[in-house]
């Protein structure tokens, strides 16, 4: 069962990682990246669904195996996404985005391996609820606002963190709707903070650093619900000495890779009119 989990969730990671690369493709492709225009894209729909094949399998994943083994083969998603988003724009990935996303890999992985299972039924209040929806909003508004001001690479990488932290906050809630005690408004308000992480990550697809977008992405997402689940679910952080290590270590590979790679050449030209 363990070694069908593993397998599962790579190929949940390739499905998505194609579907990113194909929604970038169009994203960076056309003039105009608001969700409307692009969900008249057949290419941009086909990534949809591809991101949503990966989804559904990474959730099979964790029906066969323990999270500390599925989560981090989600990093996979990563280390495939460059050579799909190369390959659509028929040119070979270079080795120094390879390296750097290996390096991001190894770091995102030793941040999941250190956070502790936690067997508790999570629970959020109505306040709770609107504090994680409001934080996680502001958060995004911030990094958009930033994005604005600053150099392609890097507002990819800032509207790509804004749509994570979304994604983040999604993932809280959806996580106690399967598994905790919830009010019926969460149930509406879960597509909300999705949606609006859709729209960043489009304009930081259209910006043209595929890589360091979906980094950041990969970065800001668990990242936030771990940060969210500490503070509002109880659920634990790493503790001891050797975790810490382990934990500071991994945040600057993962930091250090993320540089890295907002310093390679852009995918596509950058789009800054889009962006904005």
């Amino acid at each position: 069962m363990t070694v069908l989990a593993a397998g599962l969730a790579l190929l949940g990671s390739l499905f998505f990682a194609l579907g990113a690369a194909l929604q970038q493709f169009e994203a960076a492709s056309t003039p105009r990246a608001g969700l409307g225009h692009l969900v008249r894209r057949p290419r941009w729909l086909l990534g949809g669904l591809s991101i949503a094949g990966g989804t559904a399998l990474h959730i099979v994943a964790l029906r066969y195996g323990p999270l500390t083994l599925v989560q981090p083969m989600g990093v996979a998603s990563l280390l495939f996404a460059l050579p799909c988003a190369a390959a659509l724009r028929r040119r070979r990935p270079r080795p120094g985005e390879l390296a750097s996303a290996a390096v991001i890999a190894i770091g995102l992985i030793g941040l999941v391996m250190v956070v502790p299972e936690h067997s508790g039924e999570p629970h959020l209040s109505t306040g709770e609820a609107v504090t994680l929806l409001a934080g996680a909003a502001t958060a995004a508004l911030v990094l958009w606002l930033l994005s604005r001001q600053v150099s392609p690479a890097a507002r990819a990488c800032l509207l790509a963190m804004g749509a994570g932290v979304l994604y983040g906050a999604t993932a809280t809630l959806t996580r106690v709707l399967v598994d905790g005690n919830w009010e019926f408004w969460f149930l509406l308000a879960v597509p909300m903070p999705a949606l609006l992480a859709l729209v960043l990550l489009q304009r930081a697809y259209a910006v043209g650093h595929f890589g360091v977008a979906f980094a950041a992405l990969q970065v800001a997402d668990p990242l936030t619900a771990v940060a969210f689940g500490a503070l509002l679910l109880g659920e634990p952080l790493p503790t001891g000495a050797a975790s810490t290590l382990i934990a500071l270590a991994a945040a600057a590979l993962t930091a250090a890779g993320t540089v890295a790679l907002a310093r390679t050449t852009p995918m596509s030209p950058s789009h800054d009119v889009i962006a904005r």
